[in-house]
């Protein structure tokens, strides 16, 4: 795994737990390594030759020259695909299997000419959700929330959470909750509200599969990503239309506890059974055993010109100027053509760190002045989560 041991958290956190369920031996990046190492020097430490190399989406960006010279499958993981889609497009060329967590976004990949994308979805921790499913009298919150706060994408939710604390029972949600936290909360909720960021409002996060899974009541939006993975709105979750809908659907749930509990039973059944870390382990090991040995990652057929083009572009994507600058060195000296455009994605590089830098300043202006930070952040080990 190209990232760190201390990057698994979240959602790698689940896979990296199902990989080892399934017997595959993960092997990450020590601490310390240089950011433009090759990538045959990272093999050369490795006790064996690795079934496949897998680039994880985490908070180290990182990705080392001669990948696409290499022998072996490489896969990447696009999380939040809907975010900056057609730069996640334009790397994804480089590896053999991308793989996107959210329906509708393989045709992208295709028309842009990857011929093996995987689409997985996000998912739920089996061993957390899958024990004894609790009454409603052992459901201390009639409205369970848990989630990121801060931030430009989540004007809806700093606004509708302060309306439902005011009329129903709720566990703080202005804090922050570790994974095993927000099990507890969510097994112990009789419904749970999805309020998705305001750019992707039918996005179907980790969130609403832990609700279902913990036999809480599903209460999200509509469109939603959940109905093209095949759950029905009104048998697994019920939607809403309009933020006015909120409050008389979870009126009108917590007294029908008949129909809360037909509907919570369909949806924990086809979560537990279907939508687990467990599950994708097995579809994406699948998909390699099936596919990736064909090695079909674009890049690995381009001049290096084009394939040193694309890593400026994502060294500049992703705020590491440093890597675009030996990048755009190399294309400087080898072709004047390509570096045209070397020069103008370093360009958009910088304004974007210049972006970034501001909103994070003016991010924190935002904290200092209500006086809480309500970031949620976790950095949690395969062992012993936090």
């Amino acid at each position: 795994m190209l990232c760190l041991q201390d990057s698994l958290c979240k959602e790698l956190w689940g896979y990296a737990r199902a990989f080892r369920r399934e017997g595959v031996t993960l092997e990450c990046l020590e601490v310390g390594t240089p950011l433009n190492v090759d990538i045959r020097d990272l093999l050369g430490k490795l006790p064996a030759r690795p079934d496949f190399i897998l680039q994880p989406e985490s908070d180290f960006n990182f990705l080392p020259s001669g990948l696409v010279l290499q022998n072996i499958p490489t896969v990447c993981f696009h999380f939040d695909t809907y975010h900056s889609l057609q730069r996640r497009i334009r790397w994804s060329m480089l590896y053999d299997v991308p793989v996107v967590f959210h329906p509708n976004f393989a045709d992208d990949y295709r028309r842009a000419g990857h011929p093996s994308v995987l689409t997985l979805a996000h998912a739920t921790q089996l061993d957390f959700y899958g024990g004894a499913n609790l009454s409603p009298g052992e459901r201390a919150y009639e409205v369970g929330w848990v989630g990121r706060l801060s931030g430009a994408p989540y004007d809806a939710r700093r606004r509708l959470l302060p309306q439902l604390a005011n009329q129903f029972r709720m566990n703080d949600w202005n804090r922050s909750y570790s994974i095993e936290e927000t099990a507890d909360i969510y097994r112990h909720s009789k419904i749970i509200v999805n309020i998705s960021r305001d750019d992707y409002t039918q996005d179907a996060n980790m969130r609403v599969y832990e609700a279902m899974a913990a036999g809480a009541l599903l209460l999200t939006r509509m469109p939603t990503d959940l109905t093209t993975l095949g759950f029905v709105e009104g048998e697994h979750f019920i939607g809403y239309r309009d933020e006015t809908e909120i409050v008389p659907a979870v009126r009108r749930f917590l007294v029908d506890e008949g129909g809360r509990a037909r509907i919570t039973s369909a949806a924990r059944g086809l979560v537990l059974a279907e939508h687990t870390y467990d599950a994708r382990v097995k579809s994406l090991l699948e998909f390699i055993a099936a596919n990736g040995t064909k090695l079909t990652a674009p890049a690995r057929r381009w001049p290096e010109s084009k394939v040193r083009l694309t890593y400026l572009d994502y060294y500049a994507g992703t705020s590491n100027m440093g890597g675009a600058y030996n990048e755009f060195g190399w294309i400087a000296r080898n072709s004047p053509v390509d570096s045209v455009r070397g020069a103008r994605i370093l360009a958009r590089g910088w304004a974007r760190q210049g972006l970034n830098r501001l909103a994070a300043w003016s991010q924190r202006r935002r904290v200092n002045d209500s006086g809480a930070d309500r970031t949620m952040a976790q950095n949690i080990t395969l062992d012993q989560p936090k």
